[in-house]
């Protein structure tokens, strides 16, 4: 796992002096240096393993250099530090999330990050290891979803419109269990995101984050069997930073980095279809 469980537990050790240093200026506010330049320091940046740390690390043996940017890539495996870490100035950027789950973990936070450019799409999938397509979904099938808000709502919407069940009229991103109007004779196992992938061999099916799935060894492409469209999805996968950082030049440096033909190329060619590029501003 890289070093991610040594990461988080130097994350939970450090979190109480990130905390009292918030109110006197952070690594990330230029209050903390005086001079407010942070040109000649790494920018460091928390994100996801797969592919959100792989496309980070082939921008820093890539393209970092050229472009006179030092950059260092910490790992996290789940989706609460990288915007706590973000936030309390132990990062100054992540890469991991989409922005109905930042909106989401804003307003429940009181956080203040922000996105600055998008950079991926990780389609969500359905996966079986059981079942070979969606005909072969009974009634009295067990279903695996995320159980974070938007998550969830996500999942639920791949498998309303591939029939599989019906939702309430006029529900959006942020579905849940209750708003499920018709079952079709389906059970739902709501489970932390990271380890859905884990329980394939306990349910019928499992609707699977890209990352997550990519990283147990499944190709979305070849593997699910239903999957997300990526054309006008708004799940795209961005550069955020705590509000007020936008405009850090080794942030906008990074940002034009991942919108590269370079970056574009290696996902094309490392993903297949798994992850796709998304590049532009992010909203």
């Amino acid at each position: 796992m890289r070093n991610n469980l040594k990461t988080i537990a130097t994350f939970a050790g450090i979190t109480a002096l990130a905390v009292g240093l918030t109110a006197c200026g952070t690594a990330s506010d230029p209050a903390a240096s005086g001079s407010g330049d942070q040109a000649s320091k790494p920018l460091v940046v928390a994100a996801s393993p797969t592919p959100h740390a792989d496309i980070l690390t082939f921008v820093k043996d890539n393209l970092a250099e050229k472009a006179g940017l030092k950059l260092e890539v910490r790992e996290f495996t789940d989706y609460v530090l990288p915007n706590t870490a973000t936030q309390d100035g132990q990062a100054d950027a992540n890469y991991f999330q989409h922005k109905p789950y930042l909106d989401d973990f804003n307003k429940k936070n009181k956080t203040t990050i922000v996105p600055v450019v998008n950079v991926h799409l990780e389609p969500l999938g359905l996966y079986s290891q059981k079942l070979k397509s969606l005909k072969d979904i009974k009634p009295g099938h067990t279903v695996a979803v995320p159980n974070d808000t938007t998550n969830e709502g996500r999942a639920l919407k791949l498998l309303a419109d591939n029939r599989l069940i019906t939702l309430k009229s006029g529900v959006g991103a942020d579905a849940k269990l209750s708003d499920i109007t018709d079952k079709k004779g389906l059970e739902f196992k709501e489970l932390e995101a990271a380890t859905v992938p884990r329980a394939l061999t306990d349910v019928d099916a499992a609707v699977i984050n890209g990352n997550y799935a990519i990283e147990a060894k499944l190709t979305p492409a070849k593997d699910a069997i239903a999957l997300e469209k990526s054309e006008g999805n708004p799940y795209a996968n961005f550069l955020a930073v705590k509000a007020g950082n936008e405009d850090d030049p080794r942030v906008k440096k990074l940002a034009g980095l991942l919108n590269s033909p370079e970056v574009k190329k290696y996902i094309e060619d490392t993903y297949k279809g798994s992850v796709v590029a998304a590049f532009g501003a992010a909203k």
